[in-house]
């Protein structure tokens, strides 16, 4: 293979190790492909904002009327409803091979339906001819990926979605919903089920990608009715005593935006979209008529349309700049998606209905093959042929590794069964000392027994588990919870530190049910008092469950510097010469918060063993993908890796999430030419070898094993099973680990891809040791999802949200998006300093570096 196939890494061939096997994939092989050139299009139509769906209707028309000569001998034309246009055959449009032509569109909707017609100004212009023999050499590794390329293989994901978009109402991104077997939300949502699907190069061959998706839509109907959901009332009774100012507020942020069609002037349904809600009731709410004579909403109803209102005392809905309308006449228009942000018993719901066994999401992905119609005329003209039944790919088990305790321990050093193992009987690897802490309860109503009944079992627990406990009495301070929280954590460190006389070392809170406290109780211990905290829910201290008490062991001994677990045969990556593995993340605000800076977190190991960590977090423009000091932050990891091993790394493994494979490229210029100038910093000679690989989770692809033998217990695949054949990319060194056992629902493989590797891996080197890395993430008893450099930068990324300076930061607050870019970065609360006095290197504890807008560096305890 050519070298200059890719700027990447090509695939030193595939792996051996592991049990041979064979799993079902969401991957369906398109057995023929265009073997002609296929032609390409550039269409202008006039209106940019139009919307994907009118640019079809638009194209439709245009091949229903003016496009018969142009569309000559039966041709027929795919489109992806922005600027696109592919087809089997020239379009006869000509020597100059363009043309430009009016198309009236019959308008049935849009912001202020008229019903009256729109004037189109079509243009067609001839873009480029695609020669699919280049798509076919990529397919078989002998050529590059050229733009050439690309694009055919645009023109092949356009063609198999075409007429799915013709037939579908309600089109997201690259999956199609629809309403059937819908499932109710609350707050006046439901959540439809989608079909997802897209072409994608394999070893040889195309295959589509199909899987069912779900998001949640507004419940169509009244209005009204829309409102009681949304302000959790049972009825439109509750409400007629009129809507307070909060509730007002509430409703109106939920259904701003929202398009709503009449109902009380016949066959004129017209649509808008609603822009606010009046402060006053529809009874209330004044105007002035055409002439002069001032009356409210309500009379108008009542004298222009003969209507007596039911619900006078519900706002108005104001569309455009001046028109009330009373609730009770609109009604929300059908598969209108909700973009904000979905409360916790909406997320618990959606959960529900999207967490299917693996054999009912094959059968639905069946379903969804059907239904989406791949022998419709478009493909047989292009002549693509597809096959009906899911592709089965070579697959292995890879062998789990044994993971070690506390040697001392009954069965220290064992080898997990089913990708889970439990803790009786044994004792973490390293045992930290408890000697000074506080206990601050901010649940009013949770008796002072409980909580010393609790505390006993937890105390055991952790002696149990190899800690050394020396205060088993900590003192306990009851809290309003709506009280300062500053004042009261402040008040219970001191009291611990008097009572143990050192500096406290833990704080314990235990928190009410749905309690907002949480970030609140993280900035005032990490940035104002500087301590770490451990929170619990009082629900948990009221059950007093041993096993809960076990899983907050685990946390507290890795807070205070201990060491859970460890794999008792390193790799031998690891321990042949000084190594290094970081993990990166990037962290982007949620739906609707404007300006809001994205969080940047890298974490690092500091042994040979890969259970102890050092990391850094930073904050940066929102939304930004690429990290802005990547360099100055490498450049701290391998300093603490130095003070820590007294060695510089010889290597660096570098797992970066959250880059698409369209940023590959960007990945590669940017941040591995930023860290390799971090080593030059450092010493002009320092080049230790780098090896770059990029961790996805969020993909499509899923798989299902043949034989029970082959399954866990949830029926998903074996943990350990690792695929580098047929469905991965046609040369480049990638593969997909399903390094986890299920839980509930179908499990979601990792893809791993390698861009930059100086250490030369061999598949099975970066696949074991990847694989290997998922048993020791410090908080669990199972192998989890994603090697845990990846998985703590994740965590730390979301941690660092909880260091904004003012509680008017939280996610929903209004000020934040009338903040600019400049105000939000410099938003961040420092951490305390004293929180990494002393402990870094005489303890080896664990620890986050946090880089401000500003550029400096301040420790902060690795607190999960």
């Amino acid at each position: 293979m050519s070298q200059n196939l890719t700027d990447f890494v090509l695939r030193p061939g595939q792996g051996k190790v592991g049990k041979p096997t064979t799993v079902r994939t969401n991957f369906f092989e398109i057995n023929a492909l265009p073997t002609n050139n296929i032609h390409h299009y550039d269409i202008s139509m006039g209106d940019d904002k139009a919307p994907p769906a009118v640019n079809r209707k638009v194209w439709k028309q245009f091949e229903d009327t003016e496009g018969q000569g142009i569309l000559k001998g039966g041709i027929r034309t795919i489109y992806d409803g922005r600027k696109n246009i592919f087809s089997a055959k020239p379009l006869n449009l000509g020597p100059e091979q363009a043309g430009q032509f009016e198309i009236e569109l019959q308008e049935k909707g849009g912001s202020a339906s008229t019903g009256r017609s729109r004037t189109f100004n079509v243009r067609i212009k001839k873009a480029n001819e695609i020669n699919m023999t280049e798509v076919h050499l990529f397919l078989q590794g002998k050529s590059s990926l050229t733009a050439n390329c690309l694009t055919g293989i645009m023109a092949m994901d356009i063609l198999i979605r075409h007429m799915p978009s013709m037939n579908f109402n309600t089109i997201v991104g690259r999956s199609f919903y629809t309403p059937n077997d819908s499932r109710t939300l609350s707050g006046g949502l439901e959540v439809w089920q989608g079909f997802y699907q897209s072409a994608r190069p394999g070893v040889g061959k195309m295959y589509i990608n199909l899987d069912v998706s779900a998001t949640a839509f507004y419940e169509a109907g009244r209005l009204p009715d829309l409102a009681v959901k949304i302000l959790g009332r049972r009825t439109l009774d509750d409400l007629r005593r009129g809507l307070s100012d909060r509730d007002r507020l509430k409703l109106e942020k939920a259904i701003k935006g929202l398009q709503i069609q009449i109902v009380h002037r016949g066959e004129k349904k017209f649509k808008y979209k609603i822009t606010k809600l009046t402060p006053s009731s529809v009874e209330k709410t004044k105007f002035k008529d055409q002439d002069g004579n001032e009356m409210s909403v309500a009379q108008y109803f009542t004298k222009r349309y003969n209507m007596r209102l039911n619900y006078p005392f519900l706002p108005c809905v104001v569309v455009k700049k001046d028109i009330f309308l009373p609730m009770e006449v609109c009604q929300v228009v059908a598969g209108q998606r909700y973009l904000k942000k979905l409360d916790d018993k909406q997320t618990a719901d959606m959960i529900k209905f999207t967490c299917q066994k693996p054999d009912v999401r094959a059968n639905k992905i069946k379903q969804g093959f059907n239904l989406l119609d791949t022998k419709n005329p478009y493909m047989q003209q292009f002549g693509v042929t597809v096959k009906p039944e899911m592709a089965t790919v070579q697959a292995r088990i890879l062998p789990t590794p044994q993971i070690a305790y506390n040697k001392d321990s009954k069965g220290g050093v064992f080898v997990p069964q089913g990708g889970a193992w439990n803790l009786v009987g044994k004792k973490v690897a390293q045992g930290a000392t408890l000697k000074s802490w506080s206990v601050v309860n901010f649940h009013n109503g949770l008796p002072l027994p409980v909580i010393q009944n609790f505390l006993r079992t937890l105390v055991q627990v952790f002696i149990e588990k190899g800690m050394n406990v020396v205060n088993r009495q900590p003192t306990i301070t009851n809290a309003d919870p709506q009280g300062n929280i500053d004042n009261i954590l402040k008040e219970c460190f001191v009291k611990a530190g008097k009572q143990a006389n050192s500096q406290p070392q833990l704080m314990l809170c235990i928190l009410p049910v749905r309690s907002t406290l949480y970030n609140e109780i993280k900035r005032v211990t990490e940035t104002v008092i500087g301590v770490p905290t451990q929170c619990v829910m009082s629900k948990k201290v009221s059950d007093n469950n041993n096993q809960y008490c076990t899983n907050v062991s685990l946390k507290v001994n890795v807070k205070l510097g201990g060491m859970n677990v460890y794999l008792p045969q390193s790799h031998q990556f690891l321990t042949e010469r000084p190594t290094i593995i970081i993990g990166a993340d990037v962290t982007h605000p949620g739906p609707g918060e404007i300006n809001k800076p994205s969080v940047t977190a890298l974490t690092a190991t500091m042994d040979a063993r890969a259970a102890r960590y050092s990391s850094i977090t930073g904050v940066q423009t929102g939304r930004k993908e690429m990290i802005d000091n990547l360099g100055d932050m490498v450049k701290e990891l391998l300093k603490n890796f130095y003070k820590t091993c007294g060695k510089k790394p010889d290597r660096i493994l570098f797992y970066r999430d959250g880059v698409s494979e369209g940023q590959f490229a960007a990945v590669l210029q940017e941040e591995i030419s930023q860290i390799h100038a971090a080593c030059a910093a450092l010493d002009k000679g320092y080049k230790p070898k780098l090896t770059f690989v990029v961790v996805q989770k969020r993909h499509h692809a899923r798989f299902f094993p043949l034989k029970k033998d082959d399954a866990d217990r949830s029926g998903n695949c074996q943990p350990g099973t690792v695929i580098d054949t047929n469905i991965v990319h046609p040369f480049e060194f990638d593969f997909y680990l399903q390094s986890h056992s299920g839980l509930q629902g179908t499990s979601r493989p990792t893809h791993y891809h390698v861009l930059y590797d100086e250490n030369k891996f061999t598949p099975d080197s970066l696949q074991e040791l990847s694989y290997r890395l998922c048993y020791i993430y410090g908080r669990a008893t199972r192998s989890v999802s994603l090697v845990p450099p990846v998985y703590y930068a994740h965590l730390l990324a979301f941690r660092a949200r909880c260091h904004r300076q003012s509680s008017e930061w939280s996610d929903s607050a209004a000020t934040s998006e009338s903040m600019d870019v400049e105000q939000q970065l410099s938003g961040y609360a420092r951490v305390k300093n004293n929180l990494d006095k002393g402990k870094l290197y005489s303890r080896q504890q664990n620890l986050i570096i946090f880089s401000s807008a500003n550029g400096y560096f301040f420790l902060l305890l690795l607190l999960f």
